[in-house]
């Protein structure tokens, strides 16, 4: 079992619903963070594809951008002023201006891509099975991975990734669970069970999982949707 045993019981995070918003079903969510004020998506599906700039206090569309028609988007992540992005198979990474979504460069990179956030010094990849790249964000290189490990077992399928004060975030594809992981060590210190979301959520879609995180660090709001979701909520986390 991918979880290695991981279940409700053992998910001690607690949270809270603190807002909900409107969130467009049109949107196959791959990848999600905040800036100024500004929630950013990345959007799945060949031919459907494609970033959003959504104003966070009522997710009004400021901008979007198609990403190649023949591409499968994944996740994105900021790196000062710009937006880093991979693509699922295609090994095919992008460079975006932030302020305009204007294409800067492309990089390449081997196996898939599925999330991706980033720290103070590294972009933080995952591609589905149970390791983490970190990669230099000037030159796309790869720099280290680790493997994520739960009661000293892999957790396959990492998906959608958020850094939070110090920890990473990551979506396991097909769960209703959220792993809370030490970035050195790759242990997984904690879970974050969304169980209600899910349900409140996916109906007969099974596609429709949960995926997307993004911190807002001046609110200390956890701001959780899935592919094709009508909602986006923002959670108050606690011990």
């Amino acid at each position: 079992m991918f979880l290695a045993g991981a279940s409700a019981a053992r998910a001690e995070i607690k949270w809270d619903i603190v807002r909900t918003l409107q969130h467009s079903q049109d949107a196959f969510t791959q990848g999600l963070f905040i800036a100024d004020g500004v929630l950013y998506e990345s959007t799945g599906l060949v031919g459907q594809s494609e970033l959003r700039a959504l104003r966070l206090k009522d997710m009004r569309l400021l901008r979007r951008q198609p990403i190649r028609a023949d591409l499968f988007g994944e996740g994105i992540a900021p790196w000062g002023d710009r937006i880093i992005s991979i693509t699922w198979r295609s090994g095919i990474g992008f460079i975006w201006r932030r302020k305009d979504f204007k294409e800067l460069a492309t990089f390449s990179y081997p196996g898939e891509g599925w999330g991706l956030t980033s720290n103070a010094d590294s972009l933080i990849m995952s591609d589905g099975t149970a390791e983490l790249r970190f990669l230099d964000p000037a030159t796309q290189q790869e720099t280290r991975r680790v493997t994520v490990t739960w009661n000293d077992k892999p957790v396959r399928h990492l998906n959608e990734l958020e850094f939070v004060e110090g920890m990473i975030y990551a979506n396991i594809w097909y769960s209703p669970l959220i792993a809370k992981i030490d970035p050195e060590t790759g242990k997984v210190v904690d879970w974050l069970n969304l169980a209600p979301l899910v349900a409140e959520n996916v109906g007969n879609d099974t596609d429709s999982v949960l995926n997307g995180i993004a911190w807002d660090p001046k609110a200390r709001l956890l701001y959780v949707t899935g592919k094709k979701w009508p909602r986006i909520y923002a959670l108050r986390l606690s011990d």
